[in-house]
């Protein structure tokens, strides 16, 4: 990967959107070049694919939560229990295993506090080796992900 392939790295992650013929002025290039550039960077896995970011507020998910999650044991199958598990909750946005206090970072989209209080007794809580969730509420995001035009 050399300095172009990171020009267009950098301008396709602020723009998914942009044609391919805007992408090439802007990276100093001619349109060929540069589309063979990014078939190759996807080819290659580095850009893995374009997606549309949906406002959660428009999908009836105004409020967000972090949940870190302890398991009880970090034996290889309970953690692939819950790694099974948690991805099938259509709440969680994000998982991240993470090292500190815990041992998953959990962000968590759903309608209000009545939602998450019941996603988390009832679903969140129940998940194969859960020791202990601490919840964190979102009260103002100072930055969003990017968007991808």
């Amino acid at each position: 990967m050399d300095d172009v392939d990171r020009s267009i790295l950098a301008v396709l992650d602020k723009d998914g959107r942009i044609s391919n013929a805007e992408l090439a002025d802007r990276v100093g290039l001619s349109p060929s070049p540069c589309l063979r550039r990014v078939r190759r960077l996807e080819e290659a896995g580095v850009i893995r694919g374009y997606r549309a970011t949906i406002d959660p507020a428009a999908l009836g998910r105004s409020l967000r939560v972090f949940a870190g999650v302890r398991l009880i044991r970090h034996a290889r199958a309970d953690v692939v229990a819950f790694e099974r598990a948690v991805v099938q909750l259509p709440e969680v946005a994000q998982s991240h295993h993470v090292t500190g206090n815990y041992d998953y970072l959990l962000q968590v989209e759903v309608a209000d506090l009545p939602a998450y209080e019941d996603f988390h007794a009832n679903r969140l809580a129940s998940l194969p080796g859960v020791a202990a969730v601490t919840s964190y509420v979102t009260m103002k995001t100072l930055m969003a992900e990017r968007p991808n035009g």
